[in-house]
C-alpha cells in the first residue's frame, strides 16, 4: 500500500489480508455489511473515528497500519468539506413534525413576489424570543418557495446569541464560496467581500436564509441590493434599525397547535399516553416549539418514560421556566438528557469545551481542554456530534449550538471543583496565548519558525498557516487575553503576545481588534511594573490610532505617554519611536512644522545607536513633513536617501524590514516626482511600487492612495482609459477599508472616464 492508496482501497487490502468476507467483517466490527461496502467502493470517504477504531480491532492491526487506517478516515472527513462547495450553506431539513403558522406560511409566499424600491433588495425579518422556532419556519417556508428560486436557496447560521456572533466577513466568506467562488478568491476585507457578494446575487433569482442574527451591523453586508434575490433573515433582536425590510413576528403556538406538534413527533405512542399528561407538557414548554420537539423527541425514543411522570420533572424545576426572561436556560435543561447518555470522558470534554472564549474550535483545543490525548479527543467530539450537543463544521472545527454553549457553561459550574475550574481556564488560557504568540513571531525579523517550540503546541509549518491560524482562532486567542489579565501569574504571557503581533498587524492592518490588543498588553506590563515594555505597547497603541480612521489625539496622546515611560526606564528606542508617533499624530493634525521637529529627533536617535531600519522609517517620516509643506523637492531628496538605504546591502538593515519598506519609499518618490511636474517619471515609480504591493499582498490605505495618485497622473498625461481602470481599483480598496468618501470619490471619477 502507498500513501496514494484511499481509504477504501486500503480498507479493501487489510480485509482480504486477514481472509474475511464483507459479511465475516460486519459480523466481527458490528459495522454493517452495506456501510462496509459503501467504505471500499470509496463512497464512504470519511467514517466517524469509532466507526474506524471498530474496525481496525477487527482487523487486529498493529500500531502503524492502524495509524494509517485511522489518520485516512480523518483526512476524508476534513477533505469532504472543502471539495463539495455545493454543500456549503445546504438548507437543513424540514422539521417532519412542524405544526401550525398557517398565515406566517402566507406572509412568506407573498415575500417571492414582493416588489421594493428601486436598488433596494426585498428583505424579510422574522423576529421573536428563544424557542419560538424561527430556524424551523424560515426552514419550512424556504422549503416551500425553493422552486421560485432556481439559482438556488443558501443558509447560514450568524450565532447571534453567543458572545462572539459570526462576523460579518466571515459569513460573506463562507457565502462566496458556496456561490462558486474558490477560497483564495474570496477578498481579504468585509466590504470587498460584500460588493463581490452583491453583484453575484444581482445575476441570480436566489434566497439567502440569514439564522439567528445579532445586530444590524451583522446583517447589512449580507443582504442582497436591488435585483430579484431574497433573503430571509431570523433574529431574537427586532433589529429596528434596518430600513425597507418586512417584518414577522412570531408569538408562542396555541395550546391546541402545541398539543398537535407533540402528538405528531409522539406518533402512535401518544394513543397511549394520558391526554391529560400530554397537556399538561404542552402547558409547561409555553407555546416554545423548541421546549416542544425536544420533549417529544425524548419520550419518542424512550418508549419505557411515562408522559406523566416527565411532566412532573418539569413541574418540580419550575425555576428554571423562570430563566427564560433572561433568554435560554430554561430550555437548556432538556438538553441534560442528550448529556446523560455520554460516558464520564465526553462528559468532561463537553463541560470544558465551555471555557473555551471562542465560537469555535478544533480537535487541538478540545484535546487542552479536556486533558486527554487528541486520540481521546477525536473519539469524544465524534460522540457530541452525534448526540447533536455539538456541530461540526468545515475543515475539522467544531462549534456549540448558543443553548448547548449555556448548558455546557452550567454543567461545567456545577460539576468542575472550583480548583479543578482554574485550573482547566488557566490551561487553556496559558495554551492559546502560547499558540498565538509563536504564530505571531513568525512575521518578526529574527524569529520565523521557532527552533525549538513548546512540545504541547500545536504545529505550525509556514507563516501561511501561522497567519490562517491566528486570523481563524481570533476570537479565542484575545478571548484568552482577556481572560489571562484577571490572573496575575500570567501577566507575561498577555505581554509576550501582544508583543508578538506587532509585525502581524502590518499585513492585516485595518482590523479594528488591534486596540484592544495592544490595550492588554499596556495593561499586563503595567501589572508586571516593566515600564518600557508599556511604553512600547502605548507607542503600538498609538500607531493604531494613527491607521485610517484615524484618532490623532489619541495616537498623540499614547504617544505623550509612551515617552514619559521610556524616558524615565532609559529605554532610547521606545523613547525614539514615541517622538516618531507625537510626529506622526501632528501630521495629522497639520502641524507640520512640529512635525518635522520631533522627526528629526527621532531619525538622529536611532542613528546614534545604529539601529538602520529605524532610522530609515524615520527618514521617510522627514520627508512627510516636508512634503506636507510643499517642499517636495527637498522630500524627494530624503525619500531617496532612504531607498538608498534599503538597497544597500552593506548598510545592515534587515532584508524583510527593506523589501517591506521599498514600496512605501517609491510611492512617496512618485507623489513627490508628480508634484513637481515629472508625470512620466511619478507614473513609472508608482506603477513599479503598486506591483511590488500586489505581490506582498498587502492592501491597505497606502495602497488605495498610491492607487488614486496613479489614476490622476494617468488622466493627466491624456490616458482615460488606463486610468478609469486604475480609478477602479482604488475605489475597490477603499470600499474593503471602509473610507466611503474616498470609495464614492475615486467611482465618481472612473464614471467621468467611460
Amino acid at each position: 500500500m502507498t500513501e496514494q492508496l484511499g481509504f477504501g482501497e486500503v480498507l479493501r487490502a487489510h480485509r482480504r489480508s486477514a481472509r474475511l468476507t464483507l459479511e465475516q467483517l460486519a459480523e466481527v466490527s458490528g459495522v454493517s455489511a452495506r456501510t462496509l461496502s459503501d467504505m471500499e467502493r470509496g463512497r464512504s470517504t470519511g467514517p466517524q473515528h469509532r466507526t474506524v477504531t471498530a474496525l481496525a480491532d477487527a482487523l487486529a492491526l498493529e500500531d502503524g497500519t492502524r495509524r494509517q487506517l485511522i489518520d485516512l478516515a480523518r483526512d476524508g472527513r476534513l477533505q469532504r468539506h472543502w471539495t463539495r462547495p455545493g454543500g456549503l450553506c445546504e438548507l437543513p431539513r424540514v422539521v417532519e413534525d412542524f405544526t401550525g403558522r398557517g398565515a406566517e406560511l402566507i406572509w412568506m409566499s407573498e415575500l417571492v413576489y414582493a416588489e421594493s424600491a428601486p436598488g433596494v433588495g426585498v428583505v424579510g425579518l422574522i423576529t421573536g424570543s428563544a424557542g419560538l422556532g424561527k430556524t424551523s419556519f424560515a426552514v419550512r417556508g424556504a422549503h416551500s418557495v425553493r422552486p421560485s428560486f432556481p439559482g438556488g436557496v443558501y443558509f447560514i447560521d450568524l450565532f447571534g446569541m453567543s458572545q462572539r456572533p459570526l462576523a460579518s466577513e466571515e459569513a460573506l466568506s463562507v457565502l462566496l464560496r458556496a456561490l462558486g467562488v474558490p477560497a483564495p478568491q474570496v477578498p481579504g476585507d468585509l466590504h470587498e467581500r460584500a460588493s463581490l457578494y452583491r453583484s453575484l446575487m444581482h445575476d441570480k433569482r436566489a434566497l439567502v436564509v440569514l439564522d439567528n442574527a445579532a445586530s444590524e451591523e451583522q446583517v447589512r453586508p449580507l443582504l442582497p441590493a436591488a435585483g430579484t434575490s431574497r433573503a430571509l433573515v431570523t433574529s431574537r433582536r427586532l433589529l429596528a434599525g434596518l430600513e425597507g425590510v418586512r417584518r414577522l413576528g412570531l408569538g408562542p403556538l396555541s395550546l391546541p397547535d402545541s398539543m398537535r406538534l407533540l402528538t405528531g413527533i409522539l406518533g402512535e405512542r401518544a394513543v397511549s399516553d394520558e391526554q391529560s399528561a400530554l397537556t399538561r407538557l404542552a402547558e409547561l414548554c409555553g407555546g416554545l416549539p423548541l421546549a416542544l420537539q425536544i420533549i417529544g423527541n425524548r419520550l419518542a425514543s424512550r418508549p419505557e418514560w411515562d408522559a406523566a411522570e416527565l411532566a412532573g420533572r418539569l413541574a418540580d424545576e419550575e425555576s428554571r421556566l423562570d430563566q427564560f426572561k433572561a433568554g435560554d436556560l430554561r430550555i437548556a435543561n432538556a438538553f441534560g438528557m442528550s448529556y446523560e447518555q455520554l460516558s464520564e470522558r465526553a462528559r468532561r470534554v463537553f463541560r470544558r469545551l465551555a471555557v473555551i472564549p471562542g465560537r469555535d474550535f478544533d480537535a487541538a483545543l478540545a484535546a487542552v481542554a479536556g486533558s486527554m490525548p487528541i486520540e481521546d479527543a477525536w473519539t469524544a467530539l465524534d460522540d457530541l456530534v452525534d448526540l447533536g450537543l455539538l456541530q461540526d463544521s468545515t475543515a475539522g472545527r467544531y462549534r456549540f449550538h448558543d443553548l448547548v454553549r449555556l448548558f455546557a457553561r452550567d454543567r461545567f459550574k456545577e460539576e468542575e471543583s472550583s480548583v479543578g475550574a482554574q485550573a482547566v481556564t488557566g490551561t487553556v488560557t496559558s495554551w492559546l496565548l502560547r499558540m498565538a504568540t509563536m504564530a505571531g513571531r513568525w512575521f518578526e525579523p529574527g524569529y520565523g519558525r521557532p527552533d525549538r517550540p513548546d512540545p504541547d503546541l500545536a504545529a505550525l509549518a509556514s507563516a501561511e498557516d501561522a497567519d490562517w491560524w491566528l486570523r481563524v482562532n481570533l476570537d479565542t486567542w484575545v478571548g484568552a487575553m482577556r481572560t489571562a489579565m484577571s490572573s496575575s501569574g500570567k501577566h507575561s504571557l498577555v505581554l509576550d503576545c501582544a508583543e508578538s503581533m506587532h509585525w502581524f498587524s502590518e499585513r492585516w492592518v485595518h482590523s479594528p481588534h488591534w486596540h484592544e490588543v495592544f490595550e492588554l498588553g499596556a495593561q499586563a506590563a503595567a501589572a508586571l511594573g516593566d515600564l518600557a515594555q508599556q511604553a512600547t505597547q502605548l507607542n503600538y497603541l498609538a500607531w493604531v490610532h494613527s491607521v485610517p480612521p484615524a484618532d490623532p489625539r489619541s495616537a498623540l496622546r499614547c504617544a505623550d505617554e509612551a515617552l514619559e515611560l521610556a524616558t524615565r526606564s532609559d529605554a532610547t528606542a521606545q523613547v525614539a519611536w514615541a517622538l516618531e508617533y507625537t510626529a506622526g499624530a501632528l501630521l495629522l493634525l497639520e502641524r507640520p512644522e512640529e512635525a518635522l521637529v520631533f522627526s528629526s529627533r527621532a531619525a538622529e536617535t536611532f542613528k546614534s545607536i545604529g539601529d538602520t531600519d529605524c532610522y530609515v522609517q524615520c527618514l521617510a517620516n522627514v520627508a512627510h513633513c516636508l512634503r506636507s509643506q510643499g517642499r517636495y523637492a527637498e522630500a524627494l531628496e530624503q525619500y531617496r536617501t532612504g531607498l538608498a538605504l534599503m538597497d544597500d546591502e552593506s548598510t545592515g538593515m534587515t532584508p524583510s524590514v527593506a523589501n517591506h519598506s521599498r514600496p512605501f519609499a517609491l510611492i512617496r518618490i512618485g507623489q513627490c516626482l508628480g508634484h513637481l511636474g515629472r508625470r512620466a517619471e511619478a507614473i513609472t515609480m508608482l506603477g513599479e511600487a503598486i506591483s511590488l504591493l500586489d505581490a506582498l499582498q498587502v492592501s491597505d490605505f497606502r495602497h488605495a492612495g498610491a492607487l488614486e495618485e496613479l489614476a490622476t497622473l494617468l488622466a493627466e498625461e491624456g490616458r482615460p482609459e488606463e486610468s478609469r481602470l486604475t480609478y477602479v481599483r482604488a475605489a475597490q480598496v477603499f470600499e474593503s477599508i471602509g473610507d466611503t468618501e474616498a470609495h464614492h470619490r475615486c467611482h465618481v471619477l472612473a464614471t467621468a472616464r467611460s
